[in-house]
């Protein structure tokens, strides 16, 4: 079923991990994968101003090369990241159509709504300014790419009708995550009746090696698949789904995509029930209980960042991802402003708040320890 006019297959190209040469982009194997990708009827190409490299490199792997009829092309502007003023912001479109040489986009996104950052788009009034864009045929389709909870999410959907599409974090293993919520914000996009792009399928990579006891599920119900493709044909399932981006950084990750995707079909009933044994196998991984309601955070002298340290702690126990884990730490607690775990004075006034109960204090010692001394 075609979304927003578009027939669009359910694979989409995500550029944000392509692959790398000597510190760069290897352009010339990009140009292998797009004409690949291509090959196999699929179209969609989604970039970022914030990606770097990514915009000039598919500039040069695809624009260049291709009719622009052929593809559909979609990047997104951070106007929370180094804008003073709404010219900066709407620099950020100008330099990824140069970037680009696309003419135009076909999807536009604002970049990573949630929590502090919507506040740029608002000050600058970029709402106004996207509308203004797809009127003169600059931006063919418009909306934005979010991370955070599912009653901001309506929030901004109650504020911005206008917005066509939502592109969401959505995966098997976030799909009840009470730090990330993916279902609840799915249903949210889907009670506004908004189209999804889902991003985040293999969860960074990370599904396509999870936890033993995870790959055991799935190896038993099929020993051929891969275990990335439960976790892309589990996103692509969902109703009212555009595309569902998959980073992918070698020909070997493209051709495995292309093997179940070309001609893509829903999960069937039994291995709906495979991915319900897979989640509750997940979940018997023994994990800090908490559920990011930052009851602690309000009452810590320090202003540590108790539930992005555990987040980021979870992360290490379920995938054994030391660089993945410090990335959510350095984004959830350094990047929030916060202090480490390690910063923590032991004074017991977020015990008191909890309500799962969390040893709290025993817990971020646990953190420091584990990603702090390395």
């Amino acid at each position: 079923m075609p979304y927003l006019g578009e027939e669009i297959k359910k694979l989409g190209f995500g550029l944000m991990r392509l692959p790398m040469k000597e510190d760069k982009i290897d352009v010339e194997q990009t140009k292998v994968m797009v004409d690949h990708f291509l090959e196999a009827g699929f179209t969609y190409f989604d970039t970022a101003w914030a990606y770097a490299g990514s915009e000039d490199a598919i500039r040069q792997a695809l624009v260049e090369r291709y009719p622009r009829e052929k593809f559909q092309l979609a990047t997104k502007n951070a106007a929370w990241i180094n804008c003073k003023t709404r010219e900066d912001a709407i620099q950020q479109f100008e330099t990824s159509l140069k970037q680009t040489g696309a003419g135009y986009f076909d999807f536009y996104l604002l970049h990573n709504l949630g929590e502090t950052r919507t506040k740029a788009f608002d000050d600058f009034n970029m709402w106004s300014w996207i509308q203004e864009k797809k009127q003169e045929g600059k931006i063919k389709h418009i909306g934005f790419s979010f991370h955070s909870t599912p009653e901001e999410l309506e929030e901004i959907l109650k504020k911005h009708p206008e917005m066509e599409f939502v592109q969401l974090q959505i995966n098997y293993a976030d799909w009840e995550n009470p730090a990330i919520k993916s279902r609840e914000c799915y249903e949210v996009a889907r009670k506004y009746g908004k189209p999804v792009i889902i991003m985040e399928p293999v969860k960074g990579g990370m599904l396509a090696n999870p936890p033993e006891q995870v790959a055991e599920v799935f190896k038993k119900a099929n020993p051929d698949a891969s275990l990335a493709s439960w976790a892309i044909k589990f996103a692509a399932s969902l109703d009212g789904i555009i595309t569902v981006l998959s980073g992918m950084s070698n020909i070997e990750q493209m051709d495995d995509n292309i093997s179940y995707m070309k001609d893509f079909t829903k999960l069937s009933d039994e291995e709906e029930e495979t991915i319900k044994e897979a989640q509750k196998v997940l979940n018997t991984i023994p994990l800090i209980p908490c559920t990011t309601c930052n009851y602690c955070a309000k009452v810590c002298p320090m202003h540590i960042g108790i539930s992005g340290s555990f987040t980021a702690m979870n992360y290490l126990t379920l995938y054994k991802d030391m660089a993945a884990a410090k990335h959510q730490e350095q984004w959830l607690v350094g990047g929030h402003g916060l202090k480490k775990a390690s910063e923590c004075i032991k004074c017991g006034q977020c015990e008191k708040a909890c309500p799962q109960h969390i040893e709290i204090r025993k817990e971020l010692e646990r953190v420091a320890q584990a990603l702090e001394n390395e």
